[in-house]
């Protein structure tokens, strides 16, 4: 066994490697902890006595001579490293970073829920794929209820209580479920609904709706919440609030907001009136309320929805809203200076 020992530091005196991870693999050979060495180490007990003594010569000398060998090899490699950047001209400058650009509809977005957390909006999200109840029941909705065909929907063929929701306030629904007024959040999000698509009108867009609940709400504070962000938004902004109808908010208005006819882009998302369309709002109907496990004899609430997808399409100029879905690496880099 003392024959081999001596065999083996002949051949670590001799080892040469080009890499550092031939030197890591021969340290793990000789001194890792199912190396060579323990082996050896753990036989010294069953040597003869007279042997012990240069058989724990040679052992030591084994480890010093694997030991020595790791570190001039590491040595020399880091050495011959550092001299191959000798015919490098450091003064060049370096390959330019190509920065990544934020999506408009990330960026409106963002911007929106800063607005109105400035005036004490909290954010919540929900599941795109919904139940029925949801999407549907719990807000005024009930099966067979004709004002469904308003929202084209995509059903889950297998199970047709399963669906993409057509409407962030299927997260309204939710949080009133688990919270009590007074509830002030905004839901944004992506829904999806089967129109048909166009350079205005897509199959999946982006919604932000927000609730207010509250003692004593009333239409004159949905008003001026409203008022409050397209002001913060666009600057000097008018709206307007035409008379509409919605199921789960009763009375309900379009909301538009008036953004001139400067450019022909203006002209196109406006169908030349000057006025867009941006969402819809209402006070909550007592319904929902009531559906919800909110007593609707003491609290009153509004609620809104905005697509961000037609304030992206104002804020930046963008004619075809088909743009934001396409990947368009081109079109994208546009937004590199909107970070």
């Amino acid at each position: 066994m003392i024959d081999k020992i001596k065999e083996l530091i002949a051949e670590a005196e001799s080892f040469k490697a080009q890499s550092k991870e031939e030197v890591e693999a021969f340290r793990i050979k000789y001194l890792g902890k199912k190396g060579l060495l323990n082996d050896y180490f753990a036989e010294f007990k069953n040597v003869a006595n007279e042997q012990k003594k240069e058989f724990g010569q040679v052992i030591n000398q084994l480890k010093n001579t694997a030991q020595n060998k790791v570190n001039t090899l590491k040595e020399e490699l880091e050495n011959t490293s550092t001299d191959s950047l000798g015919n490098l001209d450091l003064s060049r400058p370096g390959e330019p970073i190509t920065l990544g650009a934020r999506h408009p509809i990330s960026i409106v977005k963002n911007d929106i829920i800063d607005i109105f957390s400035r005036i004490g909006f909290n954010v919540s999200e929900g599941p795109e794929i919904e139940d029925d109840w949801h999407n549907f029941t719990a807000l005024n909705l009930p099966e067979y209820h004709p004002a469904r065909d308003m929202q084209d929907t995509f059903f889950i063929q297998t199970n047709p209580d399963i669906l993409l929701r057509t409407h962030t306030s299927s997260v309204q629904v939710r949080y009133m479920e688990n919270n009590q007024p007074p509830i002030r959040t905004i839901s944004p999000g992506r829904v999806y609904r089967n129109e048909a698509i166009s350079a205005r009108s897509h199959c999946f867009f982006h919604q932000l709706e927000g609730l207010y609940i509250d003692k004593d709400v009333s239409f004159a504070d949905l008003k001026q919440t409203l008022q409050y962000f397209t002001t913060e938004l666009f600057g000097k902004a008018k709206i307007r609030l035409r008379p509409s109808y919605f199921p789960f908010t009763e009375p309900s208005a379009e909301v538009d907001v008036y953004w001139g006819l400067e450019t022909e882009t203006d002209y196109k998302i406006t169908k030349g009136t000057g006025w867009l369309e941006i969402g819809g709002c209402g006070m909550v109907d007592p319904n929902v309320l009531t559906n919800c496990g909110i007593d609707a004899n003491e609290y009153s609430g509004f609620a809104f929805g905005v697509g961000i997808d037609r304030i992206a399409m104002l804020l930046h100029q963008i004619s075809d809203i088909r743009l934001l879905s396409e990947n368009d690496i081109r079109f994208l880099d546009q937004f590199k200076s909107a970070l």
